[in-house]
């Protein structure tokens, strides 16, 4: 048995619903419990149009939940105003979707900064370490090209590096390889899973991808609006 691990995002009864102009709401998420550990890569699956992506939003504060708590660290990310929600996010979570959502008139380095000049440093107080992590990530000589010179493949490792610029504790990741070929995609995954290990990130993680899947610590499935286990790596959270 492992160390029990730190407990650092968890949710509780979390209901999501939307209005369908029919009179009646759409439910998606319908009473969803989840506790979510320090470094764990936890994936979910489910068929297209689950609410994977609702969950996703929910767990990471970008959309409330019609009905249920979200807790970061005891962190009441539902109490939040919109402002302090913003900041919150920006301070200790990173994102990576399936569209790298690069700013195209910006290089590879200005765009992986962009977080900590969001939050007022200047290019010049974080251009070096946005070169180290575009290092780490395997992309540094890339760093003065902008996205449309850059490979999918590219666009993906500085995209996760833009997620890390600000130090999260936790990345949120959808279908991040869905845009991918299959090696670029093999690649991405090994990066993520070093990263994680490394660092000690936390990812959450939607995909339909096996090798992502395969190499998670806990796989969950979403389906009917509700959380089953599928797969738990043999390790103590």
């Amino acid at each position: 048995m492992g160390v029990k691990k730190k407990i650092i995002l968890r949710a509780e009864n979390l209901h999501k619903e939307f209005p369908t102009g029919k009179g009646e709401a759409l439910q998606v998420l319908r009473g969803i419990d989840i506790e979510i550990g320090q470094s764990e890569i936890v994936v979910i699956i489910g068929p297209s149009g689950s609410g994977k992506s609702t969950l996703l939003h929910l767990l990471s504060a970008l959309d409330r939940p019609t009905l249920g708590k979200v807790f970061f660290e005891e962190n009441d990310l539902v109490a939040m105003n919109e402002r302090e929600t913003t900041s919150f996010r920006n301070a200790m979570m990173g994102f990576v979707f399936q569209f790298h959502h690069l700013l195209p008139e910006f290089t590879a380095v200005e765009n992986v900064a962009m977080p900590a000049l969001i939050q007022g440093y200047s290019m010049r107080d974080v251009r070096e370490k946005a070169m180290q992590l575009l290092n780490e990530v395997g992309v540094s000589e890339r760093a003065g090209h902008r996205p449309s010179a850059l490979s999918g493949g590219e666009q993906q490792r500085v995209a996760v590096a833009r997620a890390m610029m600000n130090g999260p504790k936790i990345i949120f990741a959808d279908e991040p390889s869905g845009n991918l070929d299959e090696e670029n995609g093999i690649k991405l995954h090994t990066l993520l899973v070093q990263l994680a290990r490394q660092r000690g990130l936390t990812f959450v993680i939607a995909t339909h991808n096996p090798d992502m899947t395969k190499r998670a610590d806990r796989v969950l499935r979403l389906s009917e609006g509700k959380l089953s286990l599928v797969r738990h790596a043999v390790k103590s959270y």
